[in-house]
């Protein structure tokens, strides 16, 4: 299985747009200063939506269309907005 997830830094609300096949490993690496994406930034990251997928490839896919500005992003805020700007 692999998961396309999305991290809520804590500090400045700032997203980040993942795919693993580990979710906790990889929260777990993000929290530890491995993943060079997240690695400066200060603060806790906290996962805030995943969707789970099968086929490595669909996950590639979907990793791809919402980090791509347009409707899969806007749809991708509209559908955690509570869970990024509400603690």
């Amino acid at each position: 299985m692999y998961w396309v997830y999305v991290l809520r830094q804590s500090k400045t609300r700032e997203l980040y747009i993942g795919k693993t096949n580990d979710l906790k490993r990889r929260l777990r690496d993000h929290q530890k200063g491995r993943q060079s994406a997240t690695r400066r930034k200060d603060g806790e990251w906290r996962i805030v939506y995943a969707e789970m997928y099968i086929s490595k490839r669909d996950a590639d896919e979907r990793e791809r269309k919402l980090k791509q500005h347009g409707s899969n992003k806007r749809w991708l805020l509209e559908r955690i907005k509570h869970s990024v700007f509400e603690d």
